[in-house]
C-alpha cells in the first residue's frame, strides 16, 4: 500500500479541517482527490507529505509512519504544492541541480537530464525560471518533485491557471507518470479526473463522502438526461410509462427532463410517442450525466 490514511484529524483552533478520514491508495493508482474550496484537500495532502502534523490518527507512506519517520517518508514522496514555490532568478538546470543536491542524488547531471526530458522541458531548460510561461513553470515544479525518483506523487492543483493547451500537456505528463508511480492529485477541472483517474475520493467539510471507482460513481451505464420541450401540454403518467424512461422531472406543463440509460433509443421512442398523441416537439436535447453531477449531489456545491 503506497498511502494509508487512518482516522486522521486536523484542527485549526475550534475549526475541524479534517474529521477522522480514512482511505488507502495502492501502488500504481492515479486517484483524483476532489472537494469544494475549504473542504480539507490541501490540508490532507500536507499531512501526507509531512508538512503539517495531524492532531489524531496515523498516516503511512510505503509502509513508513509519516509522524515517526518524516525524512524517510519524504524520500518516497514527490510533492507539487498549489503555490509551486520556485526561485525565479535561477536557471532551470541550476534549480534542478539544487534540488538534486538536497536529495543527495548520485549521477546528478544524468538525473537532471532525465527529468527535463520526462516533463517536456528540453526546449526551455536553458532559460531563467522567471522567463517561463506558467505552464513551463508547472513543469519545473513537477521536475523538482520527480528529481529523486519518488514512488508516490502528491499533486495539488497541478493545472491551476493554465490555458487549455497547457492543461492537455500537463495532463499527458501525469498520465505517463501514472504508468509506474502512485499519484494522488486534486483539481477543480473535473474533465481531468474523467480523463486520468480510475478512482475518485471526494471530501466535503473535512469528511470523506465518496471513495470509489469512477465507473461505479457514474454507474456501469451512464444515466443520460433528455430535456424535452413540447408545443402542447403533456401528461406526466404517460411520459413515465414510455419504454426506457427511468424518471421524469416536470419543469412545467410543456418542459420535461427524462432520465434513461439509452438516450438514442429513448429519443426514437419520444418521437413515436408524440406522433401517437398528436404532440409537437419544440426541442429535444440529450445531456449525459457526468462527474460534475455526482460532485454536486455529494457536496451541494458546484465547481
Amino acid at each position: 500500500m503506497s498511502i494509508k490514511v487512518d482516522h486522521v484529524v486536523k484542527l485549526y483552533g475550534t475549526q475541524t479541517a479534517v474529521n477522522k478520514i480514512s482511505f488507502e491508495v495502492k501502488s500504481g493508482e492515479i486517484v483524483g482527490f476532489l472537494g469544494p474550496n475549504g473542504a480539507g484537500k490541501s490540508t490532507t495532502m500536507k499531512m501526507i507529505t509531512g508538512y503539517i502534523a495531524p492532531d489524531a490518527g496515523q498516516i503511512q507512506v510505503c509502509g513508513i509512519l509519516v509522524q515517526g519517520e518524516a525524512i524517510a517518508t519524504k524520500q518516497k514522496i514527490g510533492y507539487l504544492p498549489e503555490s509551486n514555490p520556485l526561485y525565479l532568478e535561477m536557471y532551470v538546470r541550476e534549480y534542478l541541480d539544487l534540488m538534486a543536491g538536497l536529495h543527495q542524488i548520485k549521477n546528478r547531471q544524468e538525473r537532471i537530464e532525465e527529468v527535463i526530458k520526462l516533463t517536456g522541458l528540453s526546449a526551455e531548460a536553458h532559460k531563467e525560471i522567471g522567463q517561463l510561461s506558467k505552464g513551463y513553470k508547472q513543469r519545473v515544479g513537477l521536475a523538482a518533485a520527480l528529481i529523486h525518483d519518488p514512488a508516490v506523487l502528491i499533486l495539488d492543483e497541478p493545472t491551476t491557471g493554465l490555458d487549455p493547451n497547457q492543461i492537455i500537456e500537463i495532463r499527458e505528463v501525469i498520465r505517463n507518470l501514472g504508468k509506474y508511480k502512485t499519484i494522488l492529485f486534486s483539481t477543480h477541472i473535473l474533465q481531468e479526473v474523467e480523463a486520468l483517474c480510475d478512482r475518485v475520493i471526494v471530501i466535503n467539510k473535512g469528511t470523506i463522502v465518496a471513495d470509489d471507482k469512477l465507473e461505479n460513481l457514474l454507474g456501469t451505464k451512464e444515466i443520460s438526461r433528455i430535456r424535452l420541450q413540447l408545443k402542447e401540454n403533456a401528461n406526466l403518467q404517460l411520459l413515465e410509462n414510455i419504454h426506457g424512461v427511468l424518471a421524469v422531472e416536470q419543469i412545467d406543463s410543456q418542459n420535461w427532463i427524462l432520465e434513461t440509460h439509452d438516450a438514442e433509443k429513448l429519443s426514437k421512442e419520444l418521437i413515436g410517442f408524440t406522433l401517437q398523441h398528436s404532440l409537437n416537439i419544440v426541442s429535444l436535447q440529450t445531456q449525459t450525466r457526468r462527474l460534475e453531477d455526482i460532485f454536486r449531489e455529494l457536496t451541494g456545491n458546484a465547481y
